[in-house]
């Protein structure tokens, strides 16, 4: 690389000389592909101007001198399908994961696996025993907490890779670690010791094919950030003049990684055969594992993982993906949209900018919803380097190489699983677990059932929404410790997203719960959703005991309306056509049965509000002189029908008070009473409404008058 900066014309325009590079360096910037985080920008006066040599030579593959132009970066779908596909063909050597090429590169050198082992064995150990030591000791002080935390980053990052990523989950739990260790464990995000200039400039000319010069305007002299496996680059592409990120992948880290690897999946095999209480496949977890980090490692495929969550998500106002720049992109650089922001638990920043943080982690969470329960392609690796908060007050995904999806059956069950919740039906809970491929088909949930019950009726002893994230994880994973289950990969990354998120909720609110900000979210798919197994769950919701909860009907309405995807029109709709469909006469008797009561309720509220708005010298009259009024009902059921009609009037009025409501709302409705099934149905309301009524009429006109001077 030295011979490259020399032969291009590099002018240094510095206001103050380059930070130097080591082990030790440390750097405030954000994650990889993102912007600073806490200072403004660096200034193009902090770049290296490049100025093109007066014949650049041709690339090694025989291409035209000089890197791709583009006339306008407004490009149809076809000229960037075809720079996506240039971008493939230089990554067509990219490594992926395989545990027979591990054993065979690594079973037959035993000296360096023996060597590795006991460096990690040693350092952990040592660690350990001095947290114990420290605690005999007494000494818990947070300036020895401080020290421990910075021995412990240091390890992690000596230990390499595979470690870091270890620390940078553990530095998302302020719940797990004290806070002297989330703050030094937060450097593993974005502030790893970097490799020297030379070797990235000389990847980047090397991957791509072309010089320097000929590709950036300027360049930052050294990263902006480094991460577990590779660092950033802030430059300005020479044809376009487009401020961009370009990622550099470290030299030498798939050999690093790949050895770890197999001494953890040695590990995991260990765990599988002598380890009893584990009885998840410990191996399928790290090859899982092993697989998503080993394609962050092919940079082409994590811009294919960001377009096409883009495609998916960023349709959304407040979710910001940045663009891939294909001709400038490899196996080993990756050049991305620059985007300005900061970092999710940079909370006093944040709020400097007027913005708030929990404002900024409920877009996380409800685009993390749709990521895990609609589409079923997420982000497995939210942590706050790689999540930033824009001036605008849009949330930026950023660093897309681990990624992972959700069966479709299993998104279903996961919502139906929250409805069981709810309900405190154990037995369908534990059901549930063959949906979400925790257990095999012929494994006897009933022993299960019992466990469940015990943990969710203490922890339920308020409300499902107060609830922690952690809470449920701890309790489910101590039953599924004590039963036959086996937790696919897919879950794993899916309670790692998720509890990256709550961590992040925890720096700005202690008490924040996610399963509360998730209600909008699963409200919204149970009133709208024509799933049937979401269209049973929402019946089963709603028609508890042979009775329908209006109560939750409405708290539905409520949290579903928070959502802004939430159509008032479309809310209730799957039940309606369950109601007139062959299969729905188990339903048809419980709405029957619902719309007698309802019509009852409307019909006496109204006259008791109509004696009680009369005159009071009429009053008399139309009691005939009964000082309790006209009605021989009790005071409780009057109250109970008097709120159950307020209950259906405040649920009419929810849906009349939406944004986009829409009389055809009942267009439905009247299409169904034209219909056979329809007519019977009504009838058979009326017939019941007629008999309630005429019941209560009997009532009032066989009452025992009241005795003369009684009260």
């Amino acid at each position: 690389m030295a011979a490259t900066a020399s032969a291009a014309a590099v002018s240094f325009s510095l206001l103050s000389p380059p930070r130097g590079r080591g082990p030790h360096r440390r750097r405030g910037a954000p994650s990889l592909l993102r912007a600073v985080s806490t200072a403004a920008p660096p200034s193009p006066d902090l770049s290296i101007q490049l100025s093109p040599r007066a014949s650049p030579p041709a690339p090694a593959n025989g291409a035209a001198a000089g890197p791709p132009v583009a006339a306008s970066f407004a490009r149809d779908r076809a000229e960037d399908l075809q720079a996506e596909g240039r971008a493939m063909a230089r990554a067509a050597g990219a490594t992926v994961y395989s545990p027979e090429l591990l054993a065979e590169r690594y079973g037959s050198r035993p000296f360096k696996v023996a060597l590795r082992a006991a460096e990690v064995l040693s350092k952990l150990g040592a660690f350990g025993v001095k947290l114990l030591l420290d605690e005999r000791r007494g000494d818990s002080s947070s300036a020895k907490r401080r020290a421990r935390a910075v021995e412990l980053r240091t390890i992690l990052t000596r230990l390499g890779p595979t470690f870091v990523k270890i620390g940078q989950g553990l530095s998302t739990r302020p719940d797990l670690c004290p806070a002297e260790y989330l703050e030094e464990l937060a450097e593993l995000q974005d502030s790893l010791p970097t490799f020297p200039d030379e070797e990235a400039f000389a990847c980047i000319e090397r991957e791509l094919g072309f010089p320097l010069d000929s590709i950036y305007s300027t360049i930052s002299p050294s990263p902006i950030a480094a991460a577990s496996l590779g660092q950033v680059y802030k430059a300005r592409l020479k044809y376009s003049g487009k401020l961009v990120a370009v990622k550099v992948q470290r030299p030498g880290i798939e050999d690093a990684i790949g050895l770890d690897f197999y001494l953890l999946r040695g590990l995991g095999y260990l765990i599988n055969k002598y380890v009893d209480i584990v009885t998840s496949d410990v191996v399928a977890l790290m090859d899982e594992f092993a697989r998503r980090v080993f394609q962050e490692l092919n940079y082409v495929q994590e811009g294919q993982n960001a377009r096409r969550f883009k495609k998916l998500y960023a349709d959304k106002q407040d979710v910001l993906v940045p663009d891939i720049f294909w001709d400038y992109t490899s196996a080993k650089v990756l050049t991305m949209e620059w985007i300005e922001g900061v970092k999710l638990n940079q909370q006093a920043v944040i709020e400097s900018q007027g913005l708030k943080v929990l404002d900024l982690v409920n877009i996380g969470i409800q685009c993390s919803l749709r990521q895990l329960l609609e589409y079923g392609y997420f982000h497995a690796d939210p942590h706050p380097g790689n999540i930033l908060a824009t001036p605008e007050g849009k949330l930026a995904f950023l660093d897309f190489g681990m990624m992972s999806e959700t069966p479709e059956d299993a998104r279903v069950a996961i919502i139906g699983h929250v409805v069981h919740l709810v309900n405190r039906d154990y037995e369908a809970m534990a059901r549930d677990y063959y949906a979400l491929d925790f257990l095999e088909p012929d494994v006897d949930v009933s022993p299960i059932v019992p466990a469940l019950k015990n943990f969710f009726d203490d922890a339920l002893n308020a409300t499902v929404s107060e609830l922690n994230f952690k809470t449920i994880v701890d309790g489910l994973g101590a039953v599924l410790y004590q039963y036959p289950f086996n937790v696919p990969a897919y879950y794993a990354l899916i309670l790692r997203s998720l509890t990256v998120l709550e961590g992040l909720a925890l720096y700005a609110d202690p008490d924040f719960k996610v399963l509360a900000a998730s209600y909008p979210y699963f409200a919204k798919r149970l009133l709208t959703d024509p799933n049937p197994y979401l269209r049973d769950a929402l019946i089963e919701l709603l028609f508890k005991d042979g009775r329908f909860r209006w109560n939750r009907l409405e708290n539905l309405l409520v949290q579903g309306r928070q959502d802004r995807e939430f159509a008032a029109k479309d809310a209730l709709q799957p039940v309606l056509k369950l109601l007139l469909g062959p299969d729905g006469e188990e339903l048809r008797v419980l709405v029957v049965k619902e719309a007698v009561r309802v019509t009852e309720a409307i019909t006496i509220g109204t006259l008791i509000d109509s004696y009680n708005a009369a005159p009071e010298f009429l009053k008399p009259l139309i009691s005939s002189g009964n000082p309790g009024g006209p009605f021989k009902f009790s005071e409780a059921e009057q109250e109970q029908m008097m709120e159950l009609r307020d209950q259906v009037f405040r649920v009419w009025g929810l849906l009349r008070s939406s944004n986009n409501f829409d009389p055809s709302l009942l267009q439905p409705i009247v299409q169904v009473l034209q219909e056979p099934e329809a007519r019977v149905l009504g009838s058979r309301v009326a017939g019941g409404v007629t008999q309630r009524l005429a019941a209560r009429l009997l009532q009032q006109l066989l009452r025992t008058p009241p005795a003369p001077g009684s009260s």
